[in-house]
């Protein structure tokens, strides 16, 4: 049974606390601001309890400054992220949700880096019906936002043999485990009622006010780091022997959410607290999560991620409090080995002798382009597709249970539409990532996913001209701070710091496990390009057999040169 919360500390809670006691179990005035037909906005306190059922409100910043000028409100809508442990959905679920884009939505899929689905541009008289549909193909939204465990990461091919096909179960196993159990969802979504009236409504792990901050899992299995494991709350490695899965290294304390100019907050790796058995890893979850609950600070959300309350403590205090909270102690951390954090494109063949197709998808935008028909394409193979559909960690989507009969047919229509198997892209390209922003992020300060292409194909030239087109790179770009496509661990990092003004940080390991560091503060793109081009070129001159781009930098002291730059 999970531990009793703890009641708040005395010390002044931050807002988000007193809404949530408030809320009845994040119900707060949801439905009545449907209700309302005046706006196309919901209250703030609404709208924070809306993350915790997987939607929150945006506007579009492109025309925000026009929309003032006509004394009119921003142009209102939502943005909704859906759930798929692991990242694995069937054909038909995939074509469910492309309909529901084109019918409610802006006709566009996202795929994020969080092995989810997005919609964005959904108005608010049809979120309900939206998220009402979401749930008819047995896909949900609970918990993909707000201060709740979310969408638990691992790699998405079950198939790449039988260890892969047990972790990708534990993955499936860990999210509804550590799911809210309020009614609110069903009852605001799908108009049913609780079984027991609401005011008796219990959250027997997350207590009335859930957890300070938001909480993620991910699960890898050597040599693929795939999912960056150490970047996340609470992190899996798993450990195999003789082809067999015996356990996984536990990590806890990663999160890359932090503030410009603000020392008290930075991106962190977690540390490695030991090893646990299979069946030992929900009870595991579980304690570190209500540790998190009953210790991180409610009174400052800049300060509240599990990593700061590990640092304020020390990471032997919370060994000793996750092993008495468990009643048994890990073992000590196995041996293990990553390669790279990065997709293998192409075509696999799986355990059951069905095959597997890694589609490069730029920056996870799923839409149809003039001379690339990318959505269509998808929704024509989705229709004769006899396997399922996988989101990769890094915005890629892969054709899986493929069978051998009806491979001709997939290859050809993937060589119809012009879709990429990440052959037709440059290295470069294919390990980039970058998240939102700009029109919708609030909390955009530049630039990412609309920008990223085109300075990728100005540094493609560079690399060619440098004799290293051939060369993988991994390069990352963020709007803001906060870290959702995970710059921190990019051999080139981006930072937006202003309207095409980024930080620039070099210096990651190409396999997950070393953050890059600041190098450039608040540059645009000629001194981008300027500051660059030179390094690479020192790459090209003397970099060591096999040695990767971050690892030189780190080894010529590049990954922390900012002082002789200012």
């Amino acid at each position: 049974m999970p531990d009793t919360p703890s009641k708040p500390s005395a010390q002044k809670l931050a807002e988000q606390e007193n809404i949530k006691t408030a809320s009845n179990f994040l119900r707060g005035t949801i439905l009545q601001s449907f209700d309302n037909r005046v706006t196309a906005s919901v209250s703030e306190s609404d709208n924070y309890l809306l993350k915790f059922h997987g939607t929150y409100m945006q506007d579009n910043r492109d025309i925000r400054d026009e929309r003032s000028r006509q004394r009119l409100e921003p142009a209102f809508d939502f943005m909704i992220r859906i759930r798929a442990a692991g990242g694995v959905v069937t054909t038909q679920q995939w074509l469910q949700l492309d309909a529901l884009a084109h019918k409610y939505a802006n006709g566009e899929i996202r795929l994020t880096t969080r092995q989810s689905f997005q919609f964005h541009g959904v108005l608010k008289w049809n979120l309900r019906q939206t998220i009402h549909d979401i749930n008819l193909t047995l896909l949900d939204t609970l918990a993909a936002c707000g201060d709740v465990n979310r969408n638990v990461m691992c790699n998405p091919n079950p198939y790449q043999s039988e260890v892969h096909g047990e972790v990708h179960e534990w993955s499936k196993r860990l999210s509804l485990h550590l799911a809210p159990r309020t009614g609110a969802y069903r009852e605001i979504w799908m108009g049913e009622q609780a079984i027991v009236p609401p005011l008796q409504d219990e959250e027997p792990m997350y207590g009335p006010t859930y957890l300070p901050r938001k909480f993620k899992i991910a699960i890898a299995v050597p040599p693929s780091n795939d999912v960056d494991v150490l970047a996340h709350d609470m992190g899996l490695i798993a450990i195999v022997e003789g082809g067999r899965l015996i356990g996984f290294n536990v990590s806890a304390g990663g999160g890359f959410g932090m503030t410009h100019g603000d020392p008290a907050t930075f991106p962190n790796l977690g540390w490695i607290l030991g090893f646990c058995r299979p069946e030992q890893i929900l009870d595991v979850a579980e304690k570190i999560l209500t540790t998190q609950r009953d210790f991180g600070d409610r009174s400052n959300r800049k300060h509240a991620r599990l990593k700061y309350t590990i640092l304020d403590r020390g990471v032997e205090w919370f060994k000793n409090e996750l092993q008495h909270r468990l009643g048994w102690q890990l073992e000590p951390e196995r041996a293990f080995h990553f390669e790279h954090h990065g997709d293998r494109y192409g075509w696999v063949e799986g355990t059951n002798g069905k095959w597997h197709l890694t589609l490069f998808i730029e920056n996870g935008r799923i839409r149809d382009w003039e001379d690339y028909p990318l959505m269509t394409g998808l929704r024509t193979i989705a229709q004769s597709h006899d396997g399922d559909f996988r989101l990769t960690a890094n915005q890629n989507l892969i054709l899986g249970n493929i069978s051998k009969e009806n491979r001709p047919r997939i290859e050809q229509l993937v060589q119809s539409y012009k879709l990429s198997d990440g052959q037709r892209v440059s290295a470069l390209r294919r390990n980039a990532m970058a998240c939102v922003s700009l029109p919708t992020c609030g909390l955009a300060m530049a630039e990412s996913e609309r920008y990223l292409p085109s300075l990728i194909t100005k540094l493609e030239g560079m690399l060619a001209e440098a004799g290293l087109a051939d060369d993988e790179i991994v390069i990352r770009m963020t709007g803001c701070p906060n870290g959702c496509a995970r710059p921190y661990l990019a051999e080139i990092g981006f930072v937006g710091k202003a309207l095409g003004k980024y930080n620039l940080y070099l210096g990651a390991d190409f396999t997950g496990t070393r953050m890059n560091r600041l190098y450039r503060e608040n540059i645009g793109e000629e001194e981008v390009l300027a500051t660059l081009k030179p390094i690479i070129q020192h790459y090209t001159r003397e970099r060591q057999p096999g040695e990767h781009f971050g690892d030189f930098t780190v080894r010529k002291g590049l990954d922390h040169n900012l002082a002789s730059q200012q």
